[in-house]
């Protein structure tokens, strides 16, 4: 659990960024429609709960800096009995403080009056606001009928020279450092991911349906993290279909002979797990099958012993497809280097956090405290044969940390654990 002074610390860090007599608005968001009266599940906006801990819908955090002052208010919505016996309990005044650390907390009914008088300098503790930053990030609703291209527009009203920035690469760029709490977080989730792994691959035989094997990795990880969820809809491919790298549709039956690709996780917090691991129906590999999983997981144990602070994200690509290439060549599946873009087209690393895939400049050199995927693989569809392997580094000040190394990818375990199944 993140604890409310490292909330207060974050804030205190995005103060230190906002110019001088400037407020800062953001929303939690609210549910976006589905079809006729249904929505769909509601999911707050990550850079909000960043800087709150508050997962409720339309919430608004408003900073203000000015004349060396710093306040901070919190606005929810009003207890309403009605919305209570169809919706469920809303956060207190007291709980949105014990949440977050905010002292001030208001309804957001009073936004509106709120912000047009810092904007005009008529709330008599400060000057007129030059400045407002809002988290503009594109499609973000802030209420039912407005998003925030629309909440930009209406400020220019109450002062035409007023400048908005975005507070979006603000925000991301203390996200994509993780503190200590953060990085506990992701080994919770990656615990429970461990355990669904485990009960999924010993699901997976011939003659069982892909949607089965992952109703079984749903099923066990909400039992391990109180029912919060995947980190993002699970991918669970059999044969053919695992060289289609986001296959979405797992209703095929698994045959004799294939290799399952399962692309999944837990989550926790909000913080995402995200782990690849490519398994034999049957227990055992192929000779192919064996070949190609061996190539992937030497590019995945390279790329753990290449990932450092200093180092790019783009880089880490770089090596990734001169390893694999090289391999592939060696092994005779390519007749040239330029083929690897064929049978490799996706990139091996991104950001992990409050995100699946956390947003951060991938050009931007890695510094310790970033958590980043670690995803080689090889999709040979004419061969019916799709490998990823995926684990989660957390990159320290020498080197990386592999978060999910207790999680089973060498072929002898594989087989080992399927052998001992029978």
């Amino acid at each position: 659990m993140i604890p409310v002074i490292e909330y207060q610390n974050r804030r205190a860090s995005f103060f230190s960024k906002m110019k001088d007599h400037s407020a800062a608005i953001l929303f939690s968001g609210v549910a976006k429609k589905c079809s006729a009266d249904e929505n769909y599940p509601f999911e707050v906006n990550r850079n909000f709960f960043y800087l709150t801990g508050i997962n409720q819908e339309d919430s608004i955090l408003l900073l203000i800096k000015s004349d060396g002052e710093e306040r901070e208010y919190l606005l929810i919505s009003p207890f309403d009995p009605v919305k209570e016996k169809w919706y469920g309990k809303r956060l207190t005044t007291q709980e949105a403080t014990q949440y977050s650390g905010i002292r001030n907390v208001l309804l957001n009914s009073a936004l509106s009056s709120r912000v047009e008088s810092v904007i005009t300098g008529s709330y008599s503790d400060f000057p007129a606001i030059h400045t407002i930053y809002l988290d503009l990030e594109k499609e973000q609703k802030v209420a039912e009928d407005t998003d925030i291209e629309d909440y930009k527009r209406s400020l220019g009203v109450l002062a035409a020279n007023l400048e908005v920035v975005d507070a979006y690469p603000l925000i991301v760029a203390q996200r994509m450092v993780k503190s200590e709490n953060e990085v506990n977080e992701l080994r919770v989730a990656i615990e429970a991911t461990k355990v669904g792994i485990a009960s999924a691959m010993a699901k997976i035989r011939p003659g069982v349906y892909e949607y089965e094997v992952a109703d079984e990795f749903h099923r066990v990880i909400n039992d391990c993290s109180g029912y919060q969820g995947t980190a993002f809809p699970t991918i669970l491919a059999s044969g053919v279909h695992a060289t289609c790298l986001h296959y979405p549709t797992p209703f095929a039956r698994i045959e004799p002979g294939n290799l399952v690709l399962m692309d999944l996780g837990s989550r926790h917090g909000f913080y995402c797990a995200d782990v690849s691991r490519t398994v034999p129906a049957d227990g055992v590999f192929t000779t192919l099958q064996r070949t190609i999983y061996s190539i992937v997981l030497g590019a995945n144990k390279a790329v753990a012993n290449f990932a450092r602070p200093g180092r790019t994200i783009k880089e880490l690509q770089s090596f990734t497809i001169e390893y694999l290439a090289s391999e592939c060549l060696t092994h005779r599946l390519i007749q040239d280097k330029e083929e690897i873009k064929n049978y490799y087209f996706h990139g091996v690393s991104h950001h992990i956090g409050l995100d699946t895939h956390d947003p951060g400049n991938r050009d931007l050199p890695l510094v310790a405290g970033n958590v980043i995927s670690n995803e080689p693989g090889l999709y040979f569809k004419e061969l019916g044969i799709g490998v990823r392997i995926e684990d989660d580094l957390l990159i320290t000040e020498d080197g990386c940390e592999v978060l999910t190394k207790d999680i089973m990818k060498e072929v002898e375990d594989i087989e080992a654990f399927y052998k001992q199944r029978h």
